[in-house]
């Protein structure tokens, strides 16, 4: 998983799962570019970035605005010099207020679109043009196990990780003949600050009162729904994407990777 002397660009690389994905790329040799539109945890990643010994830039981007996009990359460019790697990790699961509602609004709806799946598609439009100059590339799309499931909750969110699925394989189409290799991964189960405000949304009165906190309803989750039993992990996640994005995955493309614990199998 060699990615020593690459440029990462990691979109919503200020904390969960693209802060661990930002340091696994840094242990294996790569600098990072932690893009997030809350600049101030983007700069806590870079300080850990930079603890591995090597170069960070944290960077404002909004995946929603065509010129924050625009604007971010070309920092990265006058920066850097060049990209190789983008990983598209900022997500939502819905609008504010989601973790409160019963049933999804029409913010849901607009909002995942927006974020999840055409906010992805803005940042890899904005990169090509690089990419494609240096004559390779790797993107690594982060989507969900959500997108390969029903589910009877979050609808929005699970249909727009369906969408990164399918976007995944029409840019790997697209990009195949600029040798830009395009593939996403499906996290499972992981204890991010967005499956804290899951678990603590499903905490019922009667849980609250018997002591029960958010992590123990997250950790029943895991071993009901997870054949291996284990939650999964940031760094999971980052080793796949470690893999992703190096040499020894040049014949990968198009594909999108389960990092669950045997949740979905395909």
């Amino acid at each position: 998983m060699d990615v020593a002397g690459r440029v990462a660009v990691v979109t919503g690389g200020g904390r969960g799962i693209g802060l661990g994905i930002s340091l696994v790329l840094a242990r294996h040799g790569a600098d990072v570019v932690a893009a997030d539109v809350m600049v101030g945890n983007a700069e806590s990643t870079v300080l850990e970035v930079k603890a591995l010994g090597r170069e960070a830039m944290a960077i404002a981007m909004d995946v929603t605005d065509a010129d924050s996009v625009a604007s971010a990359i070309d920092a990265v460019i006058e920066h850097f010099g060049r990209i190789d790697i983008l990983v598209n990790n900022a997500g939502v699961i819905g609008a504010a207020g989601w973790e409160e509602r019963d049933w999804h609004n029409e913010d849901d709806w607009d909002v995942t679109y927006e974020v999840n799946s055409k906010g992805m598609a803005t940042v890899i439009d904005a990169t090509i043009p690089h990419m494609k100059g240096a004559g390779h590339g790797k993107i690594v799309n982060i989507a969900s196990v959500a997108g390969r499931k029903p589910t009877t909750t979050s609808v929005p969110y699970a249909v727009s990780k369906a969408g990164v699925i399918s976007l995944t394989q029409g840019y790997a189409l697209r990009l195949a003949p600029l040798n830009i290799n395009v593939n996403a991964i499906c996290p499972g189960t992981l204890w991010t600050p967005m499956w804290e405000r899951i678990a603590t949304r499903n905490l019922t009165d009667e849980e609250k009162a018997r002591g029960l906190t958010p992590k123990d309803i997250f950790d029943r989750t895991t071993v009901e729904r997870t054949p291996l039993g284990r939650e999964q992990t940031p760094e999971d996640v980052g080793n796949a994407v470690a893999f992703l994005a190096s040499e020894a995955a040049r014949n990968i493309t198009g594909q999108s990777l389960n990092i669950d614990g045997g949740f979905v199998m395909s």
